[in-house]
């Protein structure tokens, strides 16, 4: 039987820690994997965060891992969408896939190199159908629920990644962005969860018209985070967007302290919807510990969002899922029944169909165009400090995209759609924590290609504030 000390352990480390750990001779991969199992069988039927797993192949990658990798013995999870794990069903959250989709037979490329590196996959996390909402309450799986509080969203659509990862079933979770879907859940859960520039990770997404999804992860430390970029970064033959590559690691880059940065603080939302107050105080409690690290801080205006371009990437979006869902018919060889998707799905695949080829092609221009501007602006600044969202994480059921009224959706994406499309890079930090103990993260934006920046700002905030002791209740369980 597994000792409670080691189980202690496991939760206490982060994805590094074990590794060293486990090189060390002091905890086998066996025993690390039990205590993932054992954390995972405690806590998950409480917060719905794994969807799939198979802990006897998990079982026997760890009796076979040898200790000479950067994260040798590590568990990890990997997210219901887009990405490809052997021996799992990818199915996007979706009835339809949930019926039809074969099980892989080989993983995507970040995954690959994630096992290269020592990692043991063993199971899927959940997210909403098709990543199409900031929380994660998918009809044919159900809600994952926040580990600090259990009537409260995780947040989406990486929700079943960060609430696996603040749980201690894993320290580090796959986890994919688009519109905010690693930065959100990882702001409701007191995580860290960087957006990488476009092209840094190969992701599935680079071919498509409007190609703002990219992977990443959603882990407890920054070093953590920066070992994983480490591993998963480099461009594959063909790929469409390489960002700029640099000699050092970022876990390396990740210790040095930056020279005096000048920091934009974005806090209000051109719309006038109102920023929630302990937000707001949050920012500037941030900016002024980075004043006090000699960074300079000035304020940022952050209207970067207009009605044609929320309409134009609206088409564009429902034109590519209409896409997707016609070629995973014809590759299944089956026909979607009615209750296969969810009504707010069906309703954006309906639109997508209607879209003309000329129309189409204007907003993907429009789209460009935009994310043009939008790098411009950011490049002002060495680094952006804004919210991740205006307002408390959503109660479980309040969520959904289709249940927010229009000025909520505009309100609630203004700091997180925008660096989609400009292909910037962006980081949710756990700085500080709402009156009822939910965790309260905020934004850093960097310039393309420059995480490293963010990866140190974030390095010196993590020192101070030591946001990686913190744990929700739910732990001991």
């Amino acid at each position: 039987m597994l000792s409670r000390d080691i189980r202690a352990l496991y939760r206490a480390s982060d994805a590094l820690g074990l590794a060293k750990l486990i090189q060390r001779g002091e905890v086998t991969p066996s025993e690390v994997m039990e205590a993932a199992i054992a954390q995972a069988e405690a806590i998950n039927p409480h917060i719905n965060a794994l969807v799939s797993w198979d802990y006897q192949l998990a079982r026997s990658q760890a009796r076979a891992c040898e200790p000479n990798s950067k994260f040798s013995g590590v568990p990890y999870l990997e997210k219901n969408h887009g990405v490809h794990l052997s021996g799992f069903r990818t199915t996007n959250g979706s009835r339809f896939l949930h019926r039809l989709a074969p099980v892989a037979e080989s993983d995507s490329d970040a995954v690959g190199r994630l096992r290269l590196a020592g990692m043991i996959p063993f199971g899927i996390t959940n997210s909403p159908e098709m990543g199409l909402h900031w929380t994660t309450e998918p009809k044919v799986y159900g809600a994952t629920l926040n580990p600090w509080d259990l009537a409260f969203s995780a947040g989406g659509s990486s929700g079943g990644a960060a609430a696996a990862v603040a749980a201690r079933i894993v320290p580090v979770a796959g986890g994919s962005d688009g519109a905010g879907s690693i930065r959100v859940p990882a702001s409701a859960c007191g995580l860290i969860g960087l957006k990488p520039s476009r092209g840094r990770i190969p992701d599935p997404w680079q071919g498509s018209a409007m190609p703002g999804t990219v992977l990443g992860c959603l882990s407890r430390t920054v070093r953590d985070t920066a070992a994983y970029l480490d591993i998963v970064s480099g461009p594959r033959p063909g790929d469409y967007f390489t960002p700029p590559m640099r000699n050092e690691s970022f876990l390396e880059l990740s210790t040095r302290e930056p020279n005096q940065l000048r920091v934009g603080l974005a806090t209000s939302i051109a719309s006038g919807f109102k920023i929630d107050a302990e937000i707001v105080a949050c920012l500037n409690e941030t900016a002024r510990l980075l004043e006090n690290l000699g960074h300079r801080i000035e304020p940022c205006e952050f209207s970067l969002d207009t009605e044609e371009w929320r309409a134009a990437r609206a088409r564009v979006v429902a034109v590519q899922l209409a896409q997707r869902f016609i070629v995973s018919e014809k590759a299944l060889g089956a026909r979607m029944l009615d209750d296969d998707v969810e009504p707010y799905t069906r309703s954006l695949i309906e639109k997508g169909k209607l879209v003309d080829a000329i129309t189409f092609a204007g907003d993907v221009e429009m789209v460009r165009n935009s994310a043009r501007d939008i790098a411009r602006r950011l490049a002002r600044y060495d680094v952006v400090l804004c919210p991740v969202y205006p307002t408390h994480i959503f109660r479980r059921g309040e969520g959904a995209y289709d249940a927010m009224s229009d000025e909520q959706k505009v309100a609630f994406g203004e700091y997180l759609t925008a660096m989609n499309t400009c292909g910037a890079p962006a980081i949710s930090l756990p700085v500080g924590v709402f009156r009822d103990g939910l965790p309260l993260g905020v934004q850093l934006v960097g310039r393309y290609g420059d995480e490293a920046t963010l990866l140190q700002v974030a390095t010196a905030l993590e020192h101070q504030l030591r946001w990686h002791e913190r744990q929700p209740p739910i732990i001991e369980r």
